[in-house]
């Protein structure tokens, strides 16, 4: 006798998931639902609407690694439930930390002897180290204010226009004014001259960028170096550097060993890097350096011992992933020196190409500077017709992520177009692009002008126009009105049901 059992409705298992009633439901948007589903459901479901996202591989937006080796992605799958917090409970994993803190301020030349342990710590990114290096300088600055029977509630920080939203927001969260350095034309990086002029003896702390994310140019730290120097000489104040080397800290000791940006400067008191950038791991790791014990107070570090022994931590946040730690132990040990210094000579040499190609086409005009981050920045020698932020979202269409944006104060009227040469990004990859631009900008060569034209139209029928709109006022303004289109083509876009 052959024993059976009829599939009933209920039997879930035997059903394929496009079979089943969750393929017939729109995912919940804002409530928990009241039943479980099947994991496989729930993993389908789930991984079909992240293919609408875009390709990591392809986002040149990003300056964050996309591609890791297998035996690296074992490893942090494999310490994937480490708490880096529990150095008690995983003392090896604190170890490597430490470790990768010793080789770092050693890549940046900091005052150390043969065994001497350096001073830093991981960070979830840039943005904490630069908040917890910014701490620092505060504290150092009111401590010192302080012993002199001076007033500390006015600290001030200086840098350039250019710098990451991450500076502004240390700015607004800890209350110390944000003093930027006005760009120019031509000039997208911060003016070392014009930066000393606006230092004060409520300056915590001056910040160059190793890597400007607009164009990857390096700023002349040592030049900024030199001039404060003379200004802490004449006034008797004791003002700082941070050099934030988020992008270029990776880069700079294997491409430009001779440029002096480092603890060499001996100004320069703390230095960030974005291990998940040009330190070539995943996204979620930072690391903050500092020259000596005396630049981090004492009175910032706290001691707990509630996990099973005396730990001391200067972090903004207490649990996080322990297997970014490892993963970038696991690059530095298994690239070393050389490793890295050929990878970023692929990079360098890799933006060069695609600078060359896009110079071919005749209607570029090349932002980026041939020293700094291994990275494309592009407008077009003429936008009254189409301009950059067509071009990249005409590109998505091949499947590139290109941003277009507009440049800070004073040079806000300058769109540009970025191309991140990341580790991932081939010889072949580029010569793609280059292809695939030229095709776009055939394609608008055989539109009309979208919004030039209309805004044209417009101030001809528009009484009240009491003079002619300049080229410049044009231009932002075309910006403007394309900028409002896509951001509201992206709300579309990223709607579900």
């Amino acid at each position: 006798m052959t024993l059976s059992k009829a599939a009933t409705q209920s039997d879930a298992s035997v059903h394929s998931t496009f079979a089943s009633r969750y393929a017939r439901v729109c995912l919940p948007r804002f409530k928990m639902p009241d039943n479980s589903i099947p994991k496989e459901a729930a993993y389908q479901i789930i991984n079909d609407e992240l293919m609408l996202d875009g390709n990591p591989r392809l986002n040149l937006a990003s300056f964050v690694t996309t591609w890791m080796e297998p035996e690296c992605d074992k490893l942090m799958m494999d310490a994937i439930n480490k708490n880096y917090v529990d150095m008690d409970e995983y003392p090896v994993t604190t170890e490597l930390q430490n470790r990768c803190v010793n080789m770092i301020a050693n890549l940046f030349n900091a005052p150390l002897g043969e065994t001497e342990v350096a001073v830093g710590v991981g960070t979830v990114g840039s943005s904490e180290a630069i908040m917890l290096a910014g701490l620092a300088f505060k504290r150092r600055w009111q401590n010192r204010r302080r012993a002199l029977g001076l007033p500390t509630d006015n600290p001030n920080i200086v840098t350039g226009a250019n710098v990451q939203v991450c500076w502004e927001k240390f700015a607004r969260y800890f209350e110390v004014e944000l003093k930027e350095v006005k760009l120019s034309d031509g000039y997208y990086v911060m003016d070392p001259q014009k930066a000393v002029d606006m230092v004060d003896e409520n300056t915590i702390c001056v910040a160059a960028i190793l890597g400007s994310t607009l164009n990857g140019e390096f700023e002349d730290v040592k030049l900024l170096n030199d001039l404060l120097e003379a200004k802490n000489k004449e006034t008797g104040w004791d003002t700082p550097i941070h050099v934030d080397a988020a992008s270029g800290g990776f880069i700079a000791p294997f491409l430009y060993p001779e440029l002096e940006w480092d603890f060499r400067l001996p100004l320069v008191k703390s230095i960030n890097v974005s291990g998940h950038k040009y330190g070539l791991v995943y996204a979620g790791v930072g690391w903050v350096i500092w020259r000596t014990k005396e630049d981090l107070p004492e009175e910032l570090i706290f001691h707990i011992n509630y996990l099973g022994a005396d730990q001391p931590t200067f972090t903004l946040n207490f649990s996080k992933g322990s297997n970014q730690i490892i993963a970038q132990y696991y690059q530095l040990i298994r690239l070393g020196f050389e490793g890295y210094k050929n990878i970023m000579e692929n990079c360098q040499e890799n933006a060069k190409i695609l600078k060359a190609g896009l110079e071919e086409t005749g209607r570029f005009t090349i932002i980026s500077k041939d020293i700094g981050v291994p990275l494309v920045a592009f407008s077009l020698k003429d936008n009254s017709i189409h301009n950059e932020f067509e071009i990249s979202d005409m590109l998505r269409r091949y499947g590139w992520i290109v941003p277009a944006y507009t440049m800070p104060p004073d040079a806000q009227h300058v769109t540009v177009l970025r191309v991140v040469i990341r580790e991932d990004f081939s010889r072949t990859l580029a010569n793609r692009l280059v292809t695939d631009i030229e095709k776009v900008l055939t394609d608008l060569d055989a539109l009309p002008a979208r919004f030039s034209a209309k805004l044209a139209a417009n101030d001809e029928n528009d009484d009240q126009v009491s003079r002619k709109k300049t080229a410049l006022e044009m231009q932002k303004e075309v910006c403007s009105v394309w900028k409002k289109f896509v951001d509201e083509r992206k709300m579309k876009i990223n709607g579900v049901c």
